[in-house]
């Protein structure tokens, strides 16, 4: 039985999750000899699979959430199904890339690097990634974030919510992983602009939100709305949001 997590929160995910850097994109084409096919696994509502669709020429962008991939962007070349990590439906050898975005710590993770040993072609590559905590142009602002991530929803993340914390440190992929020394001097960071509708709308999208209001039955945004709203200013106003992202690159043999 597949847990969905994202189920009653799947409406926010798909209008309030961040888009990636085009850098990210472009250090993946970079690593992987061909572009004909891509696999975007636990998709969700399609950000990273839209973006790999202006590099392959077919994207199999796969879900074990039905509710999830239901608020997807629409493109010709993503084909969107639903499909658990493990078990991917794609033939053996079939796809140059394999991507994850901000999903790795949901997944069986032996059995999906099985899978992924047996879809990927010779010289394919794995490419993971995830990000942390964001925080925006005000201090003020980043304590009452970190108070909701904390102390509000923190005692309704799932365990697995370790493995982000840690930025993936702790997995072993398979493989040999590729160094990427252009990421040192330049980490790869989620930028983007947004006025206090978009961050509670984000803050709403968390799996966590999602588990607290299915106990509390309230919105849990709502215990810090009226201070973020006195440090925000003008609800209009677009701050600037950063999340550090980490990105790991994996080549089959």
């Amino acid at each position: 039985m597949i847990t969905d997590h994202f189920e009653s929160v799947a409406k926010y995910y798909g209008a309030f999750r961040p888009k990636y850097p085009s850098r990210l994109f472009e250090i993946i084409t970079q690593q992987c000899a061909e572009h004909t096919h891509a696999w975007d696994c636990a998709t969700g509502s399609g950000q990273a699979a839209v973006a790999l669709a202006a590099i392959f020429k077919t994207v199999t962008a796969t879900d074990a959430s039905e509710a999830q991939l239901k608020s997807s962007e629409p493109n010709d070349r993503v084909n969107y199904r639903v499909a658990p990590a493990q078990a991917s439906g794609l033939a053996k050898g079939s796809v140059d890339a394999i991507t994850v975005a901000q999903a790795l710590h949901w997944f069986p993770l032996n059995a999906f690097f099985a899978e992924c040993e047996r879809v990927l072609k010779p010289g394919g590559i794995l490419a993971v990634w995830t990000y942390g905590l964001l925080q925006t142009n005000s201090d003020a602002i980043d304590d009452l974030i970190n108070i909701y991530y904390r102390k509000v929803v923190g005692p309704y993340w799932a365990p697995e919510r370790a493995l982000v914390d840690d930025r993936y440190r702790s997995i072993t992929l398979p493989f040999v992983e590729l160094t990427l020394p252009e990421l040192v001097n330049k980490p790869l960071s989620i930028q983007q602009d947004w006025n206090l509708d978009g961050l509670k709308g984000y803050l709403r999208s968390w799996s966590a939100s999602g588990a607290f209001v299915k106990v509390q039955g309230k919105d849990p945004v709502d215990s810090i709305s009226e201070d973020l709203g006195a440090e925000w200013g003008k609800p209009n106003l677009r701050r600037k949001m950063n999340w550090p992202l980490t990105l790991r690159i994996a080549k089959k043999p």
